[in-house]
């Protein structure tokens, strides 16, 4: 990247002209990372059962959401360091363990979000899921290969996060929820179910999606304590872009819902678009399908590389055919295998520690001075940490002792 002169006191690592761009880039590589096939079938899922009160959920989840979301993204940012680096360093060994965890849980999801990629091809176009899941796969793969292939990636996810915000939007209007009772019960619910809450606190900054922004700004040059402002309000804004998708499509499930229509178990997503908007409505399910599986494939493909680049020189020199090969070993799997459906119990466990031990770990390096200098974490920002990583551990610890007996049943 090509550095600027002092200015004001200030020495911004690119251009002015491209920091907005990378800002964009980052939020909506978070954001689209997380809006997965998972997170549309968790969405309505829950809006089945919650109804209007899922919305109290969303609300709660928000906030958690943006309090791991901004220690993660300032710490690192004012470290100047990778996740992966930076726990080596509050323990030496933990970063390459986070390293594993990330990459394993990468990989296996990136099975499911490209078997959604398929399952959006087959609904538009009405080729197989296999068929689909490989050209899906052929056009993620040319998006690494391009020689300037940030940019195209920032791009790119941030014309399918519109797309998908846009489109179920419509879906809200043909549905017509009721959004009064909705804005109620969302601070005034009929239930709490804190199950819920976990579940799409994990679904949106568990796992690998935190990261990915982060480490996009990183890579990108933008980083140390003057660029923490920028970071704080990316970090929130792309909490933001996620949620509008998760509230649209909370809507959308609640009109069809309040109308006393049942969702088809099998697919609960797209039966809330047909019934909603009748077969236009179906196609439009496709499109917001591929759009959050390509973009999930692209975010964990780049995020689950960026976390080993740094542990030898070779993998930084060829990390981009280092990624293409994650897609390509993804694809395969779903095309001769499956979904491995005993593989996803182990990693989706396992992926819920994910959060509370990197959050753990970067609040803890926020208090090392070889780690981020002079700089001062603010208090009320470790306490929210600290409460994420507390609820997040628990649930965590709970959903592996849970899901481990699966394994074997």
């Amino acid at each position: 990247m090509e550095k600027e002169t002092k200015k004001n006191g200030v020495i911004p690592s690119v251009k002015q002209s491209s920091r907005m761009s990378i800002l964009l880039g980052a939020i909506f590589l978070m954001a689209t990372s997380a809006i997965g096939p998972g997170f549309l079938t968790q969405t309505t899922v829950f809006t089945q059962q919650l109804a209007a009160s899922f919305g109290f959920v969303i609300l709660v989840s928000i906030l958690l959401d943006i309090g791991a979301q901004m220690n993660i993204w300032r710490i690192m940012a004012v470290s100047e360091k990778r996740a992966q680096d930076i726990a080596n360093l509050v323990l030496p060994g933990l970063g390459y363990f986070v390293a594993v965890l990330i990459v394993l849980g990468g990989l296996a999801f990136n099975v499911g979000n490209i078997a959604g990629a398929g399952l959006g091809m087959n609904v538009l176009f009405g080729v197989s899921a296999e068929t689909g899941a490989l050209i899906s796969a052929v056009i993620a793969v040319a998006i690494f290969l391009i020689r300037e292939a940030a940019k195209v990636m920032d791009r790119f996810a941030q014309l399918m996060g519109i797309i998908m915000i846009g489109l179920t939007l419509y879906v809200v209007f043909t549905a017509k929820p009721p959004v009064g009772e909705a804005v109620v019960k969302s601070f005034v619910p009929d239930t709490i179910d804190m199950l819920a809450i976990v579940t799409l606190v994990g679904g949106t900054v568990g796992g690998y999606i935190t990261f990915a922004g982060g480490h996009r700004l990183l890579d990108a040059g933008i980083k140390g304590k003057e660029a923490l402002p920028e970071v704080t309000r990316s970090a929130i804004s792309a909490i933001g872009v996620a949620s509008i998708m998760r509230i649209v499509l909370f809507l959308a499930a609640l009109g069809v819902v309040a109308k006393g229509l049942a969702l088809d178990s099998s697919n609960p997503p797209a039966s809330v678009f047909q019934l909603a908007a009748g077969e236009v409505g179906y196609k439009l399910f496709g499109i917001v399908m591929w759009a959050a599986a390509i973009t999930s494939v692209i975010g964990a493909a780049y995020t689950s590389v960026s976390f080993i680049r740094t542990f030898h020189k070779s993998i930084e020199t060829y990390h981009r055919w280092i990624i293409v090969v994650f897609i390509i070993i993804s694809t395969i799997v779903f095309i001769t295998i499956g979904k491995p459906v005993k593989t996803l119990i182990l990693v989706g466990a396992l992926n819920g520690l994910i959060l509370p031990i990197s959050l753990g770990v970067m609040l803890v390096a926020a208090y090392k001075r070889n780690i981020v200098g002079d700089y001062k974490h603010p208090l009320w920002m470790t306490i929210f940490g600290g409460i994420v990583v507390i609820v997040m551990a628990y649930m965590g610890i709970y959903t592996l002792i849970t899901q481990i007996p699966q394994l074997f049943s």
